[in-house]
């Protein structure tokens, strides 16, 4: 190999480093955006959580425990007595707690307060996702609520665990 060959190499080796430098670097930058922009986004959903929706969330919680299916039924939102009867309400809550038990921890994934100005859920709603531990098994826990009346109430209750097959 010539001596100007050897240099060429040299150059394009150290222009492939200084390109996988610039890449090391802009994957940098971009996982450092990324953070900070969902750092952003679960400060506002972690310390959102209004009192009032977690008050409501536990009632919920209680009732079911104690198989107060009808009360959590009454003191729901229309959307939740539009989508089911009392008894088809009842019976879905009494098979989530016959299979899965009483809730033994919840551990917060996700709070999302959304302005909804169309579809099933009109004005605020709040979604609240924990991954819970129940006496029979482990599942991701939905609860959506809505503002009627001026109160917050459940709209949509779901729970995903393989436990319920």
């Amino acid at each position: 190999m010539t001596k100007a060959e050897a240099e060429r190499r040299k150059d394009v080796a150290g222009s492939h480093r200084f390109s996988r430098g610039r890449f090391r670097a802009g994957l940098a930058c971009l996982a450092l955006l990324s953070s900070v922009v969902a750092g952003c986004g679960l400060k506002s959903q972690r310390g959102g959580i209004p009192p009032e929706v977690e008050s409501v969330i536990g009632t919920v919680s209680d009732d079911i425990a104690q198989e107060r299916y009808e009360k959590v039924y009454n003191e729901s939102s229309d959307l939740w007595r539009t989508a089911a009867t009392l008894d088809e309400s009842t019976e879905v809550l009494k098979k989530l707690h016959s299979k899965l038990g009483n809730v033994e921890s919840r551990v917060l994934h996700s709070a999302i307060e959304q302005d909804n100005s169309g579809g099933a859920l009109k004005g605020n709603a709040f979604i609240v996702v924990y991954q819970t531990k129940f006496e029979r098994g482990e599942a991701m826990e939905t609860f959506t609520l809505t503002k009627q009346n001026g109160r917050w109430v459940l709209a949509r209750y779901l729970v995903n665990s393989t436990a319920l097959k």
